[in-house]
């Protein structure tokens, strides 16, 4: 199944940027956009909901303005993420805003809802689910998702513990719709290894904290620059959900990373962003194992084209190392 056109045509590299909670606003998805990323945001960062308008009307006339000046290099399309979680109070009204300005993308997430689908399609939009198992996947589908978005190991914030070989290999036996896979990709290379393995796009979170636009609190992007994989703690404890967290602000907060105790997931609570919540992802920071490719703090659009350099490039790489690999049996049987 190909690719439905507004993520086939208006793309320039194949990543979305995922919708990072507190971080992610106007100024950053507007900037992937433009650069030819789908851009994306948690509704639940705009609080209180006129804001969520505010921000959907910026969006949507700042990328119309874009497009009229610059037919050549249109803008990608941008996507609004919607916690299905029975806990979330403001989803009736944020689907309702997200339909007033005929939202592209919707990203659902912590459960699948039949309805939420339907009200999507039913102003031309795209619903894109997260899951973390193929379980998961199969009920998504089932209740109406276009597309998949598999949260593998080594993923930022919420994140599951399976290899993304097992996890899309697993997909791919019985769906053919749009993937996008999430897990620990920083890297050009790392975008052309997850269409490999069977993805369409990827999706990448971690690294898009660390540059200009993002909303991130002081020290975060630091952190982010001087930290590696081995800096990552996987822990429930925050939200009662299992996610990847950089281990120096665990410290920092007075915790000691190496013994964490577990959480109670019964008590996990994704409903209007409220304080207890924000206060989890402001004080302990959310990061994947990818980031030992971000050097530095650039803008989104500088980010994006050193992205897209190294996706080429790792293409000839491959190109030239298929060469040789089919030139060997030749070059033996010459012998």
């Amino acid at each position: 199944m190909a690719l439905p056109p507004i993520l086939r045509d208006r793309l320039r590299l194949p990543v979305i940027g995922s919708p990072l909670f507190i971080i992610s606003g106007p100024e950053l998805v507007i900037a992937q956009c433009k650069a030819g990323v789908v851009g994306s945001f948690p509704s639940l960062n705009a609080r209180p909901i006129s804001q969520l308008d505010e921000w959907l009307a910026q969006i949507t006339e700042e990328l119309a303005a874009w497009d009229r000046a610059n037919p050549d290099t249109p803008s990608a399309p941008f996507a609004v993420n919607q916690i299905v979680h029975k806990t979330n109070n403001r989803l009736e009204e944020d689907i309702e805003l997200c339909g007033k300005y005929k939202v592209p993308v919707v990203i659902t997430s912590l459960g699948a809802r039949e309805d939420v689908n339907n009200a999507v399609h039913g102003w031309g939009g795209i619903t894109l689910h997260d899951v973390i198992t193929n379980r998961f996947a199969r009920k998504a589908v089932e209740k109406g998702a276009d597309g998949l978005i598999p949260v593998a190991a080594g993923a930022g914030g919420h994140a599951g513990g399976l290899s993304p070989f097992a996890l899309v290999q697993e997909i791919r036996e019985w769906f053919d719709g749009p993937v996008a896979l999430s897990g620990s990709i920083a890297h050009g290379k790392a975008i052309l290894s997850a269409q490999a393995m069977g993805a369409d796009l990827a999706y990448i979170g971690s690294a898009f904290i660390a540059t200009q636009e993002a909303r991130a609190v002081e020290g975060y992007k630091d952190m982010i620059v001087e930290s590696a994989a081995d800096d990552i703690v996987y822990s429930n404890l925050f939200t009662g959900v299992h996610g990847n967290y950089l281990r120096p602000s665990i410290v920092k907060a007075g915790l000691d990373p190496d013994n964490l105790p577990q959480s109670d997931p019964s008590k996990m609570n994704f409903g209007s962003g409220g304080n207890q919540e924000a206060k989890a992802w402001r004080d302990i920071w959310g990061c994947g194992q990818g980031i030992g490719a971000v050097k530095d703090i650039p803008t989104a659009g500088e980010m994006i084209a050193r992205l897209a350099s190294e996706y080429e490039a790792a293409k000839v790489e491959l190109a030239a190392k298929t060469a040789l690999t089919a030139g060997a049996p030749l070059a033996l049987a010459a012998e």
